[in-house]
């Protein structure tokens, strides 16, 4: 569901693990759950801003609830927290009732206000959830997880959004200009925008006012020979390997790891795990993958192929950054550098630096370190604090 719904509605789980065990069985209902017996975690945990955290605190937390066993889904992990909006349709009821003059509204008139407040702001989100899950949202809290958080930012660039490449535009997030690579999810819209609208129509265009001129480029050159023989090589190789497992396959096993391992928080050991268990998807991902099909048609298998291999790399070397990173920043969270009510703890003196790794070949252990140091002039960097 949208993150948009955290404004208005409140997070919980039962305080009682006895009573998500019952939820989980089936045994009992989220609206049988007193109002004493929930633990509106984000609201206890973080008074001044509660349910309106950024996403990764709110994340963490919620998986942080469900690993100790209060999660409230019906399934192996015990996923799930709930978002409900029982609170907020009482509360606008009450708002509205009054506006319109009302001052001794029925607790029945108060909730009928109140669903349409909701309703004027998510009614097609709810629409949309009472349909995938045949629940209510106005009478019974939603059930919601955490989405695998995407990454962001990793190709260098210089103030116009060129890369080392000439005449190679990077665009939106998947550059490091506004977001380092190592960290999760936060404002996609902000920097798609910022960079389509503001920077690249003017950019792009002074380049080709000097391009102009060039003329065709011819593909007779060895890098191109080398770079194309390359790609035709990976391409056989996939399609004649007869192999046993399919693509989704090691894609999934390569997305549990990542999860679990380099996902919303990380630490010393499971980020270790995660590089050497990286290396032996990579190595049975060679070994064992079948891809149908042949190169002369449209191949969906053979193309998702090639992005999973680059996956693998990707995943190792993001393992590899985070382990580096002896420190809590942003949206990277190692366990070990937290203060005791779980704020980040920063190294700035150390780690203030951008960090570009440099190819070495398919062996993504093997990739060379530079650190590019973060120089602030005008603003001072302060650590995020939600207490």
């Amino acid at each position: 569901m949208s993150e948009s719904l955290r404004n208005s509605g409140r997070i919980w789980v039962p305080k009682k693990k006895e009573d998500a065990t019952a939820i989980r069985a089936g045994k009992l209902k989220p609206t049988q759950i007193a109002e004493e017996d929930r633990d509106y975690f984000l609201e206890r945990r973080y008074p001044a801003f509660g349910n309106l955290v950024p996403r990764d605190v709110a994340s963490r937390a919620a998986k942080e609830r469900c690993d100790e066993g209060y999660g409230i889904e019906d399934n192996e992990t015990q996923e799930g927290v709930y978002l409900d909006f029982s609170f907020e349709i009482k509360t606008k009821g009450k708002e509205v009732a009054y506006a319109k003059g009302n001052h001794n509204p029925s607790e029945e008139e108060i909730i009928k206000l109140g669903k349409q407040w909701i309703e004027e702001k998510y009614g097609n989100l709810f629409e949309m959830y009472q349909k995938i899950t045949d629940e209510n949202p106005y009478e019974t809290p939603m059930k919601i997880y955490p989405a695998v958080h995407y990454t962001m930012g990793g190709v260098w660039v210089d103030y116009n959004l060129q890369s080392t490449i000439p005449g190679c535009f990077v665009a939106g997030e998947a550059n490091f200009s506004d977001h380092g690579a190592n960290r999760l999810g936060a404002s996609a819209l902000m920097q798609g925008l910022a960079d389509g609208y503001f920077v690249l129509p003017y950019t792009v265009s002074n380049y080709l006012a000097d391009e102009i001129r060039t003329g065709k480029i011819s593909t007779d050159a060895p890098e191109f020979a080398e770079a194309e023989s390359r790609v035709n090589e990976t391409i056989n190789k996939f399609l004649n390997n007869n192999g046993t497992k399919s693509v989704d396959y090691f894609h999934k096993r390569l997305g549990h790891v990542m999860w679990n391992k380099v996902g919303m928080a990380r630490n010393e050991k499971g980020l270790k795990e995660a590089i050497e268990q990286i290396t032996q998807i990579r190595e049975e991902f060679y070994k064992d993958v079948y891809v149908p099909g042949s190169a002369t048609e449209f191949n969906p298998e053979l193309d998702k192929a090639m992005r999973v291999a680059d996956f693998i790399e990707l995943g190792q070397l993001m393992a590899m950054d985070a382990l580096q990173r002896n420190e809590s920043c942003g949206g990277h969270f190692r366990e070990e550098y937290q203060d005791a009510e779980g704020e980040t703890l920063r190294d700035d003196e150390n780690f203030s630096f951008v960090s570009a790794w440099e190819y070495k070949g398919q062996d993504t252990t093997k990739a060379a370190l530079h650190k590019e140091d973060l120089k602030y002039e005008f603003i001072k960097i302060a650590a995020r604090n939600y207490k």
